[in-house]
């Protein structure tokens, strides 16, 4: 899950730099084909076999979301700081929390519905309404992490019954077709130059989307996702030697806030499930 963290942190880096060729969407596009060319290999050697599932339109609605929140975050992270649009991103995990209670019939304790609030507080924190001023920039950052929660929530259901590299491998499949649409309206031929780029942020996201699958398969949900955290400073120290971008001291104490609610929240998850077992 650490290393799941760098590489999605390297992976806004890489975004940020192709972006001065090439529109965000466009990227969009080629990173999800490169994700399912990528897994080709995987699948010549497992056969068509491995695809087969049960449940086709849970991987459409699955990627539905994610291809929303990736349109949505790849433009958002050429806008504004990464390291404040990185910490807005993780309020998903609160999201999530709100969704499984309102929309899964999960039952979500007085505590979690707290950790939550003060989450939530801490996304206020970084944007700070009233004190200056709040864009469509901050709102689709918001929107994002909702859509990141669907795609969360999506993605806990499909992980039940499909083997987790099947799942990489029709996400990029499906994504790719979902973001033909928004590659017309803005379409350029890349350079070689920006080629190899796209190449590169392909390899990297696909990494990371199987080593949070690996990870997830391997230990409980609520005692590995704190570990994704890691994220936050590491794409503030990204951002600062690359973009020369320097955090405010409010993105630290919204980031704070946040981890702070997300890890009560994974704890109060882990006690429920234990107790469930016993």
């Amino acid at each position: 899950m650490v290393l799941a963290a760098c590489l999605l942190g390297v992976l806004s880096l890489l975004v940020r730099n192709v972006a001065g060729e090439l529109h965000p969407f466009e990227i969009v596009f080629f990173r999800n084909v490169a994700q399912f060319v990528l897994m080709m290999p995987w699948l010549v050697v497992v056969g068509l076999k491995a695809l087969r599932t049960d449940r086709p339109w849970a991987h459409v609605r699955r990627s539905s979301f994610g291809i929303l929140a990736m349109l949505s975050w790849f433009w958002v992270i050429t806008k504004m700081p990464i390291a404040e649009a990185t910490a807005i991103s993780f309020s998903a995990p609160l999201f999530t929390t709100l969704g499984a209670g309102l929309f899964l019939g999960e039952h979500v304790g007085l505590r979690r519905w707290s950790a939550t609030l003060v989450g939530f507080l801490g996304v206020l924190i970084i944007i700070r309404p009233g004190f200056r001023d709040v864009g469509e920039v901050q709102l689709i950052a918001i929107g994002c992490a909702v859509l990141i929660a669907a795609a969360m929530l999506s993605n806990k259901s499909l992980a039940k019954t499909e083997n987790s590299n099947a799942m990489v491998m029709w996400m990029g499949l499906i994504m790719s077709i979902l973001s033909v649409p928004t590659l017309v309206s803005v379409w350029q031929v890349p350079s070689l130059g920006a080629m190899a780029w796209l190449v590169v942020i392909g390899l990297v996201a696909t990494c990371a989307h199987l080593s949070i699958n690996r990870a997830y398969a391997r230990g409980d949900a609520s005692f590995i996702a704190p570990f994704g955290f890691v994220q936050i400073p590491f794409v503030a120290v990204l951002g600062y030697f690359f973009f020369t971008e320097v955090p405010e001291i409010w993105t630290w104490i919204g980031a704070f806030v946040i981890i702070g609610a997300g890890i009560y929240t994974a704890h109060r998850e882990s006690l429920a499930k234990s107790s469930a077992v016993n």
